[in-house]
């Protein structure tokens, strides 16, 4: 068995693992590169791996950082089946062709202002690549072993995270790897507590909180605070969230306070097509997450969900207090970037973000301080109130995942500590080797490990 760190090594995004075993190849995530330049240059590169050579790809979730790079994969030769939980697939289904969609109206935007050093500017794909790549999904239960391709088996586990996360533990000439994936909070309100695994021969964990340990302040104190102070000044509350699982679980803090008479009943829009149908998707897999079919509808009670550009600039243009929850989370793209050109100049309101912030993103240059950032091709003022509910992130912290590697019941060969920045990672896999006495490493991309 060989392993091959194709991406998410060294960084946060990008997570790419390809697995080869009894002459397979399978690739675990398939994931874009997100914030600094030089990382989502990468995007562009050719693969080091020809896709056509790789016979399925077992996705741990929908984020694009694990699952954004599938429609090229696609078009430059990928044929094989794509394996993740039903909800997974679900979320893919809407995130990939938002993904190209988008894509596509960035680059029509920077040719029509020429603010782009390409002639013409093109998308990385298109939102009919992204829809031709939905033909290969294989959705798969959770808890239930399953082929992979002949000689791989697989079985996935719950990650808590986001809706349809799971671990992954693929078997393959006679040893098992364990891939985490993105670990979720333990107490969620949303989400089940990641499973623990008890075995396997080696592991591949993340590390995005890998150096802290989450504030324990109670969110809710926090938001109230923000939206009174906001509020009392006259101004308006903006989100930049991420679309799947952290709408609906501010839309439940925002709904708790509210019935408290806690904050004002300031109006709630949810600004973001994809939120929409995401909820939809929530409502679809009741098991796979904490809230039950009540709860489902009053959380999509609880805002107003605006789908037309229309409707999204007219309430941009509003002077009415207001909350607007809009993706990407780290304002990365989407609608969020209209809004924020319009409300981020005005002291009056607040700019607040909700987890982690990966380097090189506009969220991470506001949440350190920048009083400007270039959105569009311009500089746009930041003079509004910025803050992060940091405690509201959906990756576990040092200490979970460090309970959850502790679940093993007696120590992997080897463990490599992925998916987070230097630090973190190089943090975690001190307190891995002290604290569990494990043989740990932090591999850098490109790496090569032959698994024996």
């Amino acid at each position: 068995m060989r392993l091959t760190f194709l991406g998410g090594a060294g960084t946060v995004t990008g997570s790419k693992y390809l697995v080869e075993a009894g002459g397979r190849r399978v690739l675990v995530d398939c994931g874009l590169f997100q914030g600094l330049k030089e990382l989502r240059l990468l995007n562009w590169a050719r693969l080091p791996v020809d896709p056509a050579s790789i016979d399925a790809v077992v996705l741990t979730h929908a984020h694009l950082d694990h699952s954004g790079y599938l429609p090229l994969l696609v078009r430059n030769g990928f044929r094989g089946p794509i394996h993740c939980t039903p909800p997974t697939s679900d979320l893919c289904a809407i995130l990939l062709p938002d993904s190209g969609y988008l894509q596509e109206k960035e680059a029509e935007y920077a040719n029509r202002h020429g603010f782009s050093k390409h002639r013409p500017a093109l998308p990385l794909y298109t939102a009919q690549e992204a829809i031709a790549s939905l033909d290969r999904f294989e959705p798969k239960r959770v808890g239930h072993a399953f082929d992979v391709v002949a000689g791989v088996t697989a079985h996935l586990r719950p990650a808590g995270h986001i809706l349809g996360a799971a671990s992954v533990e693929l078997s393959a000439d006679g040893r098992t790897i364990v891939f985490s994936g993105d670990l979720g909070r333990t107490g969620s309100p949303t989400m089940p507590d990641p499973e623990p695994v008890h075995a396997a021969d080696y592991v591949v964990v993340e590390s995005t909180y890998g150096d802290r340990t989450h504030d324990e302040t109670d969110p809710e104190d926090v938001l109230a605070e923000i939206i009174v102070r906001t509020a009392g000044r006259g101004g308006s509350v903006l989100m930049p969230i991420f679309a799947v699982g952290r709408i609906q679980t501010i839309l439940h803090h925002i709904r708790r306070l509210k019935i408290a008479g806690r904050i004002p009943d300031l109006p709630v829009f949810v600004d973001s097509p994809m939120a929409s149908a995401a909820s939809k998707v929530f409502a679809n897999h009741l098991g796979a997450h904490r809230f039950d079919a009540k709860q489902c509808v009053e959380l999509a009670a609880a805002a107003r969900y605006v789908d037309s550009v229309e409707e999204s600039k007219r309430l941009s243009e509003s002077r009415v207090p207001r909350i607007i929850l809009s993706a990407s989370g780290m304002a990365t793209g989407g609608r969020v970037l209209h809004h924020l050109k319009v409300l981020a100049p005005d002291p009056a309101n607040t700019i607040l973000f909700a987890g982690y912030q990966a380097a090189g993103t506009r969220g991470a240059a506001m949440v350190a301080g920048a009083r400007s950032v270039k959105i569009h091709g311009a500089q746009v003022t930041v003079a509004a109130e910025v803050a992060n509910l940091g405690m509201l992130s959906a990756h576990a912290d040092r200490e979970e995942i460090l309970s959850w590697l502790s679940k093993f019941e007696r120590p992997p060969r080897h463990c490599f500590v992925t998916h987070g920045e230097p630090p973190a990672s190089e943090a975690l896999r001190a307190d891995i080797e002290r604290r569990l006495g494990w043989k740990c490493s932090v591999p850098q991309a490109g790496a090569v490990a032959d698994l024996g």
